[in-house]
């Protein structure tokens, strides 16, 4: 019987960190990459899958434009703590620095204790003379602009704007395959062997944008059975897609893979002409091929899932 792709679940790659920990979901990143667990294909590599298929897996402009690079990150977040606040370099900065791309990214808010807390760029325009004094001073928290957050919130981050995630939130994330990132301030925290962690002032001086944006949160409104979009850059596509029965769709034109994240709920999506199906639950990815273009979507309840591609 002649093997087809199908719906492709990784093993999670788990981060401790300092503030509380990552779940690398699906991942191309040099010396963290993805190992399929489900199928025939378990046990293999994204890279190895790439090598294989090719535009079956990720589509054909896709892979003409990366390769065997596959273009995104995909995270969990858990914050128990705050995080460093920190800037990603530009794909021109990056690829001059670290021969690496840049890193925009997102987040999506999957949990949020009263209160929580985020940073996403400047709470005005300040001059790069006057970030450094904040800096130096320890006024920086002083200009960065703070926003309380609740579930469902969806932030865009563009590679050079400054950005935090607070303490008592679990976020998904979404972002270029990079792992470059610029530390320019970090509460006076210490590691686990009491020394102060290290940052990147210098690198990072260049990297900033200054200015400030108000598109700092996505409004959208979520509509059950359809696909919201919520994000469309060069780098990826988001909808935020909720549904409470069944959803047929067809992607007879996407020339991409199509990732889902499961933040609320969970279902099974059929596919293959409804002859096989894969089951998603609450804090799981899938990875489905671009040669796949039919799915039908049978909920448990009410669902959200996180529908991303690339153009």
């Amino acid at each position: 019987m002649e093997k087809v792709l199908y719906p492709i679940k990784f093993s999670p790659i788990v981060k401790p960190k300092l503030w509380g920990g990552e779940s690398w979901q699906i991942s191309g990143v040099e010396g963290d990459v993805s190992v399929a667990a489900n199928g025939f294909l378990e046990g293999n590599t994204l890279e190895e899958l790439l090598e294989v298929y090719m535009g079956d897996i990720v589509g054909d402009s896709v892979y003409e434009r990366f390769g065997n690079e596959f273009p995104l990150l995909i995270k969990f977040i858990d914050a128990r703590d705050r995080l460093s606040v920190q800037v990603h370099p530009n794909d021109e900065l990056a690829a001059e620095r670290h021969n690496s791309f840049g890193k925009t990214e997102m987040w999506y808010v999957l949990d949020s204790e009263p209160g929580a807390r985020l940073v996403n760029g400047f709470n005005r325009s300040v001059t790069k003379d006057e970030y450094l004094d904040a800096l130096a001073s320890g006024q920086l928290e002083g200009i960065l602009n703070s926003v309380e957050v609740k579930p469902g919130n969806v932030f865009f981050i563009p590679a050079g704007r400054v950005h935090a995630i607070g303490a008592g939130l679990s976020i998904a994330e979404i972002q270029q395959t990079s792992d470059v990132t610029y530390r320019i301030y970090d509460y006076e925290r210490r590691d686990a062997e009491g020394n102060l962690r290290e940052l990147h002032t210098d690198l990072a001086v260049d990297a900033i944008d200054y200015e400030y944006h108000d598109d700092f949160r996505t409004d959208y409104t979520a509509k059950k059975g359809e696909a919201v979009n919520v994000v469309d850059c060069k780098y990826f596509t988001t909808n935020v897609f909720t549904l409470d029965k069944p959803v047929e769709k067809d992607f007879p034109e996407l020339d991409s893979f199509i990732i889902y994240m499961c933040t609320e709920g969970g279902c099974r999506i059929e596919y293959d002409d409804l002859r096989s199906s894969v089951t998603l639950k609450k804090g799981e990815t899938v990875l489905v091929p671009a040669v796949i273009k039919n799915l039908c979507f049978f909920p448990d309840g009410d669902t959200t899932l996180l529908e991303v591609y690339v153009k």
